[in-house]
């Protein structure tokens, strides 16, 4: 099999190397593979790429290497047709930068005060990444001079000829010296494109990815609009209202798989994580885990994934919007495999909505979008799947000694829906549920030596469980989740265990915060429920 692609096999500096370990990726997407090597090597280039395939990687990282940075002169000009892309371009190229510590980037836009960006070029800015009105404006002021440009980058070219610019991106490049490089990356190629790419181009390099029509019509495709801070938490309800089988979840990085694993460790699923630095001893153990149900939830990069064949993935969420259509295409074909059905709900931030329209659009498919699960839909459906599976056991038979049972209780005036009532709670509650919480003691013997009880003034009466508390605890104060201890939850009150050097900082970090979708304020609580047992150590 081939080897595939690396950023090492690119011909850039480590400290460029250095940065993109450190955004987590594993390896180029499509479109950087095919323009990345053309780009360093100086040739003008013309991508034909849509966003979100990576493409704005595709010229920053070559631009970074072509930088002196000991020159204070603007040597790169980034077009964008909107300020936000403009934005985000000016970010991820200071990210990819960060290890050239001189090298400085600017963004220039209309609706930021202009003598910020005065004194930002007055300064010197090697990288200026601007929309073309602006950029305009600036050279008609004097403030900015393009004589030393190096690389003019024409970024979604097609969207600003629809918004009206082209007269505004002939004048631009005709500031910029004739030997400069040109990059142009349009989703589309009109004949109005071609023009340009003929005036202003010499001998330009084609690359287009081509992107296949996605026909899996068993897989249902949703997406929620989630903010990444809500992510996890989304992520949980998911997996406890559909109780899928098997969940294969998808991070676009190696850090995100690994801080993903661990907090869902901290919840309490049996989840593991798959990337790239994993030797290959532990990738097929995890692996083996995963096909024999050992663990519920795998949480991969795309690379890592690309080995993985198991017929009974029931759920597929991109934790993280791909990178790729390409990339969204492979992801959904992990589940409904073998003429089963199969379910994939991608996760998308506001900001990342126009990434979703992409894939729809090049994937030629719909992907609906659902409102966000609530608490209270998480408990209707374990309720409903308790329901019908209460229903197949009736219905598959054999319950005759069971109903002897039941039969007997009844002769102690109990009806048989008191008997089922009392065994379902049992089933959703897990023990009994007194009306009110008792006075707690000042001295409490059951914690563990070292250990503070801690005591919340709700439970099951708020739908709490142990992976509840667990993971808004060890999420907001910072301890693992392994040091908390015992957990009770009763009716109206819960009581759990943390070590007693974090007691204090668990009560401050919890204030304001949830547990469970329960917030700590309004009369929800969290306090000191005893005093530490005695250690056998002398002092206070």
């Amino acid at each position: 099999m081939e080897e595939p692609v690396t950023f090492s096999n690119f011909d850039i500096s480590h400290n460029t190397l250095h940065a993109i370990a450190d955004m987590g990726f594993e390896e180029p997407t499509p479109i950087q593979t095919l323009s990345i090597p053309p780009i360093l090597s100086g040739d003008d280039v013309t991508g034909q790429a849509q966003t979100g395939t990576g493409k704005t990687a595709a010229f920053v990282i070559p631009a970074i290497e072509r930088i002196d940075a000991k020159d204070r002169a603007t040597q790169v000009i980034i077009l964008s047709p909107t300020r936000e892309l403009a934005i985000q371009t000016a970010e991820e190229f200071a990210r990819l930068a960060k290890y050239h510590a001189q090298l400085t980037v600017l963004p220039v836009y209309g609706g930021q005060p202009i003598e910020r960006q005065f004194r930002g070029l007055k300064s010197g800015a090697h990288v200026v990444v601007g929309t073309p009105g602006r950029v305009l404006d600036h050279l008609d002021r004097g403030t900015l001079s393009l004589s030393n440009v190096k690389m003019v980058v024409l970024d979604e070219a097609d969207q600003m000829l629809d918004m009206g610019f082209r007269d505004d991106i002939e004048t631009i490049l005709g500031e910029t010296p004739r030997e400069r490089q040109t990059i142009l990356f349009s989703a589309t190629m009109p004949k109005p494109i071609l023009e340009i790419t003929k005036r202003f181009q010499k001998n330009p390099k084609f690359v287009r990815v081509q992107h296949g029509e996605l026909v899996v019509p068993q897989i249902e495709q949703l997406y929620l609009e989630v903010r990444n801070r809500d992510k996890l938490e989304i992520l949980s309800r998911l997996l406890d209202m559909y109780d899928p089988g098997l969940t294969l979840v998808f991070s676009n990085t190696k850090k995100g798989v690994d801080e993903l694993t661990s907090q869902m460790h901290n919840r309490g699923y049996s989840a593991a994580g798959l990337h790239g630095d994993l030797k290959q001893a532990q990738r097929d153990r995890v692996m083996g885990a995963f096909r024999n149900g050992a663990i519920d939830v795998l949480i991969a990069t795309d690379v890592a994934a690309r080995g993985i064949d198991v017929e009974d993935v029931d759920l597929v969420i991109n934790f993280d919007v791909p990178q790729d259509v390409e990339y969204y295409v492979h992801r959904i074909g992990r589940t409904a495999r073998a003429g089963k059905e199969g379910r994939a709900i991608t996760f998308v931030d506001p900001k990342e909505i126009f990434k979703l329209r992409s894939i729809q659009k090049y994937a030629r498919i719909s992907i609906a979008r659902i409102p966000l699960p609530t608490a209270r839909d998480v408990e209707e459906s374990r309720m409903q799947n308790l329901t019908e599976s209460v229903k197949q056991i009736i219905n598959a038979g054999d319950i005759g000694k069971y109903q002897e049972i039941v039969e007997r209780m009844m002769v102690d005036e109990y009806t048989s829906v008191d008997i089922a009532a009392a065994l379902l709670k049992q089933t959703l509650d897990t023990g009994s549920e007194p009306e009110q919480a008792p006075e707690l003691p000042h001295q409490d013997p059951g914690a563990e030596p070292g250990m503070v009880r801690l005591y919340l003034n709700f439970g099951r009466d708020k739908r709490i469980r142990p992976k509840d508390i667990v993971g808004a605890v060890a999420n907001e104060s910072g301890i693992p989740g392994r040091s908390i201890g015992a957990i009770s939850i009763y009716g109206t009150y819960s009581v759990f265990e943390v070590p007693q050097d974090t007691a204090a900082l668990v009560i401050e970090r919890m204030e304001n915060r949830s547990i469970g979708g329960v917030r700590l304020t309004d009369g929800n609580t969290i306090g000191y429920a005893s005093v530490v047992k005695n250690t056998g150590k002398s002092g206070k």
